[in-house]
């Protein structure tokens, strides 16, 4: 676990990313120089936080959003739900303790054993848990 990379504004985990060696996470720099990041243009949670002045969507108060990734990962949904319930340290003790338990966040891909999941508030209780109820 990479903890100092933290969680991307979408709420997804770059701490725990294997997807882009390259990538120093959403929050460096405050997100709006990201030259070596490939989504950045294109990423409507980053677009909608800066317009909004917050540094990521669990600062939001919109809880039934669903623009961009929350249109179609519950994982992001679900994580950045449990930040704006539990804080973000929470959810960062949580994940460490799960990595450290074998639950794996890209077992291919990006598809790991936070996805395998259609409800938000089961999600939420497998982060608090890192059991399958």
């Amino acid at each position: 676990m990479k903890r100092e990379l933290g969680i991307a504004r979408c709420g997804l985990a770059c701490c725990l990313c294997s997807e882009n060696v390259k990538c120093k996470g959403c929050g460096q720099d405050g997100f709006l120089e990201l030259d070596w990041c490939k989504d950045a243009e294109w990423c409507e949670n980053r677009k909608c936080c800066i317009e909004k002045g917050i540094a990521s969507c669990y600062e939001c108060g919109e809880s039934d959003c669903r623009k961009g990734l929350f249109g179609s990962k519950i994982k992001a949904l679900a994580f950045t739900e449990f930040a704006r319930r539990y804080g973000v340290e929470e959810l960062l003790d949580c994940l460490e303790r799960n990595e450290k338990a074998g639950i794996v966040y890209h077992r291919e891909g990006i598809i790991g054993d936070y996805d395998d999941f259609d409800d938000v508030e089961a999600l939420i209780d497998f982060i608090r848990s890192g059991k399958r109820q």
